[in-house]
Protein backbone atom coordinates (compact mmCIF):
# COMPACT_ATOMS: atom_id res chain seq x y z
CA UNK A 1 0.00 0.00 0.00
CA UNK A 2 1.06 3.25 -1.13
CA UNK A 3 0.56 6.47 1.10
CA UNK A 4 0.92 10.09 0.52
CA UNK A 5 -0.16 12.49 3.48
CA UNK A 6 -0.80 16.23 1.81
CA UNK A 7 -2.13 19.33 2.59
CA UNK A 8 -1.10 23.01 1.43
CA UNK A 9 -1.42 24.30 4.96
CA UNK A 10 0.75 23.75 7.45
CA UNK A 11 0.09 22.65 11.27
CA UNK A 12 -2.42 20.09 10.73
CA UNK A 13 -0.27 17.11 11.92
CA UNK A 14 0.65 15.49 8.54
CA UNK A 15 4.12 14.53 10.02
CA UNK A 16 1.71 12.59 13.25
CA UNK A 17 -0.56 11.35 10.68
CA UNK A 18 1.91 10.00 9.51
CA UNK A 19 4.63 8.28 11.36
CA UNK A 20 1.77 7.33 13.90
CA UNK A 21 -1.40 6.72 12.51
CA UNK A 22 -0.31 4.91 9.16
CA UNK A 23 3.15 4.05 9.23
CA UNK A 24 2.92 1.29 12.10
CA UNK A 25 -0.67 0.02 10.94
CA UNK A 26 0.96 -0.80 7.03
CA UNK A 27 2.80 -3.75 7.16
CA UNK A 28 6.30 -3.04 6.08
CA UNK A 29 5.95 0.25 5.45
CA UNK A 30 9.12 2.87 5.08
CA UNK A 31 9.00 6.52 5.53
CA UNK A 32 10.12 8.96 2.95
CA UNK A 33 9.27 12.36 4.16
CA UNK A 34 9.67 15.38 1.44
CA UNK A 35 10.13 18.76 3.22
CA UNK A 36 12.59 21.75 2.41
CA UNK A 37 12.18 22.94 6.51
CA UNK A 38 12.34 21.17 9.63
CA UNK A 39 14.39 18.51 7.95
CA UNK A 40 16.34 17.70 10.93
CA UNK A 41 13.54 15.94 12.64
CA UNK A 42 12.57 13.20 9.71
CA UNK A 43 13.03 9.86 9.96
CA UNK A 44 13.30 7.15 7.03
CA UNK A 45 14.62 9.00 3.61
CA UNK A 46 14.06 12.79 2.68
CA UNK A 47 13.07 14.34 -0.52
CA UNK A 48 12.78 17.81 -1.82
CA UNK A 49 9.08 18.23 -3.73
CA UNK A 50 11.54 18.63 -7.07
CA UNK A 51 13.11 15.10 -7.46
CA UNK A 52 9.71 13.63 -7.85
CA UNK A 53 10.94 12.13 -10.92
CA UNK A 54 13.04 10.19 -8.40
CA UNK A 55 10.50 9.34 -6.22
CA UNK A 56 8.18 8.21 -8.52
CA UNK A 57 10.88 5.84 -9.91
CA UNK A 58 11.31 4.67 -6.44
CA UNK A 59 7.86 3.94 -5.65
CA UNK A 60 7.68 1.58 -8.24
CA UNK A 61 10.33 -0.55 -6.49
CA UNK A 62 8.63 -0.67 -3.05
CA UNK A 63 5.20 -2.50 -2.02
CA UNK A 64 3.72 -0.09 0.91
CA UNK A 65 5.30 3.09 1.75
CA UNK A 66 3.86 6.43 3.67
CA UNK A 67 4.99 9.71 2.19
CA UNK A 68 4.57 12.54 4.14
CA UNK A 69 4.57 15.59 1.76
CA UNK A 70 5.77 18.66 3.90
CA UNK A 71 3.73 21.95 2.85
CA UNK A 72 6.79 24.02 1.57
CA UNK A 73 6.87 21.25 -1.18
CA UNK A 74 3.38 20.58 -2.05
CA UNK A 75 2.50 23.22 -4.84
CA UNK A 76 5.80 22.13 -7.03
CA UNK A 77 4.89 17.99 -6.11
CA UNK A 78 1.69 18.44 -7.47
CA UNK A 79 3.01 20.24 -10.39
CA UNK A 80 5.16 17.45 -11.13
CA UNK A 81 2.36 14.97 -10.44
CA UNK A 82 0.98 16.68 -13.77
CA UNK A 83 4.02 16.14 -15.82
CA UNK A 84 4.78 12.64 -15.11
CA UNK A 85 0.93 12.01 -16.60
CA UNK A 86 -0.97 9.27 -14.28
CA UNK A 87 1.84 8.82 -11.49
CA UNK A 88 -1.15 10.07 -9.04
CA UNK A 89 -2.09 6.73 -9.77
CA UNK A 90 1.46 5.32 -7.95
CA UNK A 91 -0.66 6.05 -4.77
CA UNK A 92 -3.79 3.67 -3.58
CA UNK A 93 -4.66 6.74 -1.14
CA UNK A 94 -4.49 10.45 -0.57
CA UNK A 95 -4.39 11.27 3.31
CA UNK A 96 -5.25 15.15 4.29
CA UNK A 97 -5.09 15.93 7.42
CA UNK A 98 -6.98 19.00 8.72
CA UNK A 99 -7.89 20.96 11.83
CA UNK A 100 -10.48 22.94 13.01
CA UNK A 101 -8.83 26.78 12.43
CA UNK A 102 -11.19 28.36 9.21
CA UNK A 103 -7.35 28.86 7.16
CA UNK A 104 -6.63 25.30 7.38
CA UNK A 105 -10.46 24.10 6.14
CA UNK A 106 -10.10 26.72 3.50
CA UNK A 107 -6.45 25.24 2.71
CA UNK A 108 -7.92 21.95 2.94
CA UNK A 109 -10.85 22.75 0.00
CA UNK A 110 -7.65 23.83 -1.83
CA UNK A 111 -6.07 20.78 -1.62
CA UNK A 112 -9.23 18.58 -2.53
CA UNK A 113 -9.68 20.58 -5.40
CA UNK A 114 -6.03 20.07 -7.07
CA UNK A 115 -6.00 16.07 -6.57
CA UNK A 116 -9.02 16.62 -8.11
CA UNK A 117 -7.84 18.11 -11.00
CA UNK A 118 -5.10 16.12 -11.55
CA UNK A 119 -7.34 13.15 -11.27
CA UNK A 120 -7.16 12.05 -8.15
CA UNK A 121 -10.54 9.79 -7.40
CA UNK A 122 -12.88 10.62 -4.49
CA UNK A 123 -12.73 7.41 -3.18
CA UNK A 124 -8.45 7.85 -2.83
CA UNK A 125 -8.97 10.88 -1.11
CA UNK A 126 -9.48 10.64 2.90
CA UNK A 127 -9.71 13.56 5.16
CA UNK A 128 -8.40 12.92 8.88
CA UNK A 129 -9.66 15.79 11.43
CA UNK A 130 -6.92 16.22 13.83
CA UNK A 131 -6.63 18.23 17.05
CA UNK A 132 -10.31 17.59 17.89
CA UNK A 133 -10.91 19.69 20.97
CA UNK A 134 -12.86 17.73 23.66
CA UNK A 135 -16.61 18.15 23.30
CA UNK A 136 -16.68 19.30 20.74
CA UNK A 137 -17.87 17.41 17.36
CA UNK A 138 -16.36 16.80 14.02
CA UNK A 139 -19.55 18.38 12.42
CA UNK A 140 -19.11 21.43 14.44
CA UNK A 141 -16.14 22.04 14.22
CA UNK A 142 -15.43 21.29 10.85
CA UNK A 143 -18.89 22.48 9.25
CA UNK A 144 -17.27 24.64 6.29
CA UNK A 145 -14.93 21.70 4.88
CA UNK A 146 -17.92 19.11 5.28
CA UNK A 147 -20.29 21.62 3.49
CA UNK A 148 -18.35 21.71 0.90
CA UNK A 149 -17.30 18.42 0.69
CA UNK A 150 -21.31 17.52 0.44
CA UNK A 151 -21.96 19.75 -2.12
CA UNK A 152 -18.85 18.81 -4.17
CA UNK A 153 -17.98 15.47 -3.05
CA UNK A 154 -14.48 15.25 -4.24
CA UNK A 155 -13.15 13.44 -0.92
CA UNK A 156 -14.81 11.16 1.62
CA UNK A 157 -15.37 12.36 4.64
CA UNK A 158 -15.98 9.55 7.45
CA UNK A 159 -16.27 11.29 10.95
CA UNK A 160 -15.37 8.54 12.70
CA UNK A 161 -11.78 9.57 11.41
CA UNK A 162 -10.70 11.79 14.10
CA UNK A 163 -7.97 12.72 15.98
CA UNK A 164 -8.59 14.47 19.81
CA UNK A 165 -5.86 16.96 20.92
CA UNK A 166 -2.80 14.81 23.00
CA UNK A 167 0.11 15.99 24.18
CA UNK A 168 1.39 12.65 23.78
CA UNK A 169 2.61 14.01 20.17
CA UNK A 170 4.45 16.45 21.99
CA UNK A 171 6.46 14.47 24.45
CA UNK A 172 7.81 12.02 21.91
CA UNK A 173 8.46 14.49 19.57
CA UNK A 174 11.91 14.19 17.68
CA UNK A 175 12.14 10.52 19.10
CA UNK A 176 11.84 7.49 17.90
CA UNK A 177 9.63 6.45 20.28
CA UNK A 178 6.74 3.79 19.22
CA UNK A 179 4.02 4.65 20.68
CA UNK A 180 2.86 0.71 20.92
CA UNK A 181 6.58 -0.18 22.21
CA UNK A 182 5.37 2.39 24.89
CA UNK A 183 1.98 0.82 25.58
CA UNK A 184 3.73 -2.88 25.66
CA UNK A 185 6.13 -1.44 28.32
CA UNK A 186 5.96 -3.62 31.46
CA UNK A 187 8.30 -1.72 33.88
CA UNK A 188 7.26 -1.20 37.04
CA UNK A 189 7.66 3.08 37.16
CA UNK A 190 5.77 2.99 40.51
CA UNK A 191 8.15 0.89 42.13
CA UNK A 192 10.83 2.50 40.54
CA UNK A 193 9.65 6.03 42.24
CA UNK A 194 9.69 4.66 45.67
CA UNK A 195 12.83 3.34 45.34
CA UNK A 196 14.59 6.62 43.56
CA UNK A 197 16.63 8.51 46.12
CA UNK A 198 16.21 12.04 44.73
CA UNK A 199 13.43 14.18 43.30
CA UNK A 200 14.87 14.51 40.17
CA UNK A 201 15.05 10.81 39.33
CA UNK A 202 11.32 10.39 40.85
CA UNK A 203 10.27 12.62 38.55
CA UNK A 204 12.24 11.40 35.51
CA UNK A 205 10.54 8.01 35.98
CA UNK A 206 7.03 9.93 36.95
CA UNK A 207 7.55 11.21 33.34
CA UNK A 208 8.22 8.05 31.60
CA UNK A 209 4.26 6.28 33.77
CA UNK A 210 2.96 9.37 32.82
CA UNK A 211 3.98 8.91 28.64
CA UNK A 212 3.05 5.23 28.69
CA UNK A 213 -0.43 5.99 30.47
CA UNK A 214 -0.96 8.60 27.39
CA UNK A 215 -0.24 6.27 25.12
CA UNK A 216 -2.18 3.98 26.33
CA UNK A 217 -5.08 6.51 25.73
CA UNK A 218 -4.06 7.40 22.81
CA UNK A 219 -3.44 4.04 20.67
CA UNK A 220 -7.44 2.62 20.69
CA UNK A 221 -8.36 6.20 19.29
CA UNK A 222 -5.44 6.06 16.37
CA UNK A 223 -6.46 1.98 16.02
CA UNK A 224 -10.23 3.42 15.23
CA UNK A 225 -9.32 6.50 12.66
CA UNK A 226 -7.49 3.91 10.76
CA UNK A 227 -10.45 1.34 10.30
CA UNK A 228 -12.74 4.33 9.64
CA UNK A 229 -9.91 5.09 6.96
CA UNK A 230 -10.77 2.15 5.06
CA UNK A 231 -7.72 2.19 3.13
CA UNK A 232 -7.68 -1.25 1.50
CA UNK A 233 -10.88 -0.72 -0.04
Amino acid sequence: MKIAVINFSGNVGKSTVARHLLLPRIQGAELIAIESLNADEAQGQALRGRQYGELQEYLQTVASVVVDIGASNVEELLGQMQRYRGSHEDFDGFVVPTVSALKQQQDTIATLIELGRIGVPASRLKLVFNMVEDGVTVAQAFAPLLAFVQQQPVAQANLSCRLGVNEIYGRIKGSKADLQTLVNDATDYKALIAQAKGTTEKVAWAQKLATRRLASGVVPELDACFAALELNK
